[in-house]
């Protein structure tokens, strides 16, 4: 077996360089990749295509690489909460393509599994359709939508184990699993890493075999994007 594991977030994102298209997990600040990500800021890579949910907020996640205008274009379905999106998309700074979520899913896992395109009814007869294939299906209209290419994907995960063999919790059991498949380099980072063979088989969410670098991560802030409480009465 190759050995997967790598020292930390810096030698993990080594060799993303200006202009590499990058997908990162999570869903609003659930699940991202934290350490990656300060890494990237860290390094200034350039003119990255980012794939992801969402932007992040305007001080953590992605935003914090659209703070030091990293990012050339942002492919979404969410970006609602970045008041720094909001204005680069504006000025036209930034290039941005929305995506249906389920659409935005669904390309993700058709990378993954080698197929080089989809049809999907959503977004038909909207601005999405604007510019590709329709085609007809028992009688209902489908888009034709690529497959991701992506060079690399950055995911995080709750466990995993040194043959990159990774288990998510919860909420963050979003868009890390479909797009650790899709990647041609797949990073993991992990709030615990242990030997392989230590993780139940049955609870493993993504196999190693997508798997390329893994690190055990460490100092999650893991923000709230909105906290909603229930007051007393």
């Amino acid at each position: 077996m190759i050995n997967k594991v790598v020292s930390g977030a810096e030698e993990a994102i080594r060799d993303i360089e200006n202009g590499t298209t990058v997908m990162l997990g999570g869903f609003g600040l659930c699940g991202i990749p934290e350490n990656c990500i300060t890494a990237l800021v860290k390094k200034g890579v350039k003119n990255l295509t980012c794939i992801s949910n969402n932007a992040g907020i305007d001080d953590f996640g992605i935003g914090l690489m659209l703070q030091q205008r990293q990012v050339k274009k942002m492919i979404s379905s969410y970006v609602g909460e970045n008041a720094e999106f909001e204005r680069q998309l504006l000025s036209g700074e930034l290039e941005v393509e929305l995506i249906p979520q389920g659409t935005l899913a669904t390309r993700c896992m058709a990378a993954g599994y080698g197929m080089p395109a989809i049809f999907t009814p959503a977004g038909v007869g909207t601005e999405v359709a604007e510019g590709k294939e329709v085609r007809n299906f028992d009688g209902k209209d489908y888009l034709m939508e690529y497959a991701f290419d992506a060079d690399f994907a950055i995911v995080k995960a709750w466990k995993g184990d040194t043959a990159g063999n990774l288990v998510y919790r919860s909420t963050s059991r979003n868009f890390n699993p479909v797009m650790a498949m899709a990647g041609k380099v797949t990073i993991a980072e992990v709030e615990e890493l242990v030997e392989a063979g230590e993780l139940d088989p049955d609870q493993i969410h993504t196999p190693g075999v997508y798997v390329h670098r893994i690190f055990q991560g460490a100092d999650y802030e893991k923000r709230i994007e909105q906290r909603t409480v229930r007051t007393k009465n």
